[in-house]
């Protein structure tokens, strides 16, 4: 179980997060929405470290992530894959390559700056290319694929790390809206076998086909917390406005 507890986070003395407190079971599929500049991506980051909260703690299961440092914050990132907006690959190097640095957190230093993987890892990357779809693309460059399939490669990274836990910040905001469900329906099946996923979405009907739970932010303030559906026409311009298009509440 992940546990937020009073989390707060400011920026050069504007409050991001106010006082955020949450509990996520294993198996979740929680979905963070609300504008550009709730603070979506702030608690996304803050729940691995990448960005340090002001005050509050975190924990996953019976670690505290936020007193962790050095070799312990490591292994935290390790059990926790991230997927970003603009997938960051190498587009250049290929999509196996690609897909071998999500084991980075095993390997020695040395190993890492060689780029120097096992035949298990090996096995491993052309096996998560799989879940995705994309085992006959493992030997191309990065840059020759779609945006759908270069966010699956992101997904079969991560997967590469065999986190606890999967964070996804905004996947689908650069794709069109088919290719938007290609890669969340990779998202709810890695959940369906049994993965917590959080992902921060801006369409609240994204939310409602694949969240089990939304989380709403506005402002840095929790909004709202519960089911997809119980997010009516009030809740709906309460976390948007009420200049909110209506159609995005059917």
């Amino acid at each position: 179980m992940l546990a937020v507890e009073h989390l707060v986070k400011d920026y050069a003395g504007t409050r991001a997060l106010n006082d955020i407190s949450l509990t996520v079971a294993d198996g979740e599929f929680l979905v963070l929405i609300g504008l550009s500049g709730s603070g979506k991506s702030t608690l996304l980051r803050c729940l691995n470290r990448l960005v340090e909260p002001t005050s509050g703690r975190i924990r996953l299961g019976d670690v505290d992530i936020t007193a962790a440092r050095g070799a312990d914050l490591r292994r935290v990132r390790r059990n926790i894959g991230m997927i970003f907006q603009q997938f960051n690959l190498v587009k250049r190097s290929t999509v196996l390559t690609n897909v071998l640095t999500g084991r980075l957190g095993y390997v020695s230093r040395w190993q890492s700056l060689a780029a120097h993987f096992g035949e298990d890892d090996y096995r491993r990357a052309l096996v998560n290319l799989e879940r995705v779809g994309l085992r006959d693309r493992a030997h191309q460059r990065a840059d020759r694929l779609s945006g759908g399939q270069q966010q699956r490669v992101a997904i079969a990274r991560a997967l590469m790390q065999e986190p606890q836990m999967m964070l996804a910040d905004e996947p689908v905001a650069s794709l069109d809206p088919a290719t938007s469900h290609s890669v969340l329906k990779y998202l709810q099946q890695i959940n369906q076998e049994g993965m917590t996923v959080i992902c921060s979405l801006h369409f609240l009907s994204l939310a409602r086909t694949y969240g089990t739970r939304v989380i709403a932010l506005k402002a840095g303030e929790l909004m709202f917390d519960g089911r997809p559906d119980e997010i009516d026409e009030r809740r709906f311009q309460a976390i948007y406005g009420e200049d909110a298009v209506e159609v995005e509440i059917r």
